[in-house]
């Protein structure tokens, strides 16, 4: 029972050291104090950055963004054009017999699903490339990343989204973009030797 007193009586002081030894490293961080290296070989990235601030992100985005933009073109050029037919089909109808209109609409009817189909599943396409782009590029870069890892002799690279506390130290993302702009450029552009 003593002991368990004792034990009781010492988690209050090692906590305390603790959460001194925290509060010490939290001020020296905010003063400005930076450690010259992150321990470990652990280092962080921005995935969200390197999407944006990258040639290759950039240029992927942009012809995702300009596929929609088509898209968005090609419906209402569709759309007016369904009008027009629609507006004709109506006026021809004071001279058309029942049954030829009933054929007339009918046709129209079927025209207008299938446009419909086809466009939505065009935008379903541009959905799913939105949705992948980031994951293509992720693929293509994670190559450089893991030879910055070896550089670096690190063993965690980690999403900077995801770290609750860092030093700015460890954060390589301004570097992960210089090089990825470096040796991959857009992707489409041919690089110096290539």
């Amino acid at each position: 029972m003593m002991r368990l007193v004792g034990l009781f009586r010492a988690w209050p002081a090692a906590f305390l050291l603790a959460l001194s030894i925290g509060i010490a490293t939290g001020a020296s961080a905010q003063s400005g104090i930076q450690p010259s290296a992150p321990p470990a070989g652990v280092w962080t990235v921005d995935p969200d950055r390197l999407y944006a601030e990258t040639l290759l992100g950039q240029r992927i985005r942009a012809n995702l963004e300009a596929r929609a933009a088509e898209l968005s073109r090609e419906n209402r050029r569709i759309e007016a054009e369904l009008i027009a037919e629609e507006r004709e089909l109506t006026e021809r109808r004071a001279t058309l017999s029942v049954e030829a209109f009933r054929q007339l609409a009918d046709a129209f009817d079927a025209k207008v699903s299938r446009i419909r189909e086809e466009q939505d599943a065009k935008t379903r396409d541009i959905q799913r490339l939105q949705e992948t782009g980031p994951q293509s590029f992720l693929g293509q870069v994670v190559p450089l990343l893991s030879d910055m890892m070896r550089e670096r002799d690190s063993a965690v690279l980690l999403d900077r989204r995801a770290v609750f506390l860092s030093f700015e130290i460890s954060d390589i993302t301004d570097e992960a973009i210089a090089r990825i702009n470096e040796e991959l450029g857009d992707g489409q552009t041919p690089r110096d030797g290539e």
